[in-house]
């Protein structure tokens, strides 16, 4: 009876261990109020403003997974262009952090999703640490 028991405890702390290295994370941005709600196994994490593309650019709706994670990015569209902690999801298009905080929380991009720099690199961490399978990316009007 006490190796059963010591087995449904190993049991559920393996199951534990394995909820938490591949945890579901998910970045919904909502276009209309300039926020990113980050969750993680469906628990919502942190609410953050964004700037997505301004007047005469577009930033684009629907569901994605990472295309591809960089710490550190120059854009090779915009003058080399800072993008720190850039996590491409559709082409060029990429959430990324922005050293232009004052525009946060109101359109101001190309197209890109800025974020303040701290939030770009915590999206960032948690996205490397579950794997670009275990994250998706949602923008909604």
């Amino acid at each position: 009876m006490h190796l059963i028991r010591l087995f449904v405890v190993a049991a559920v702390i393996v199951a534990c261990l394995t909820a938490t290295t591949h945890a579901k994370v998910v970045a919904s941005v909502d276009l209309s109020q300039q926020q990113m709600r980050v969750y993680v196994n469906g628990a919502l994490r942190y609410t953050w403003p964004v700037s997505t593309a301004r007047r005469g650019y577009v930033t684009p709706t629907g569901k994605y997974q990472p295309q591809s994670m960089h710490r550190y990015h120059r854009s090779t569209k915009y003058s080399g262009a800072p993008m720190p902690h850039s996590i491409f999801f559709r082409g060029g298009y990429a959430i990324h952090g922005s050293y232009e905080i004052r525009n946060l929380g109101r359109r101001a991009s190309h197209g890109c999703i800025r974020l303040h720099p701290a939030n770009a690199r915590e999206l960032f961490q948690l996205m490397q640490t579950n794997g670009r399978g275990g994250a998706s990316i949602v923008v909604h009007p």
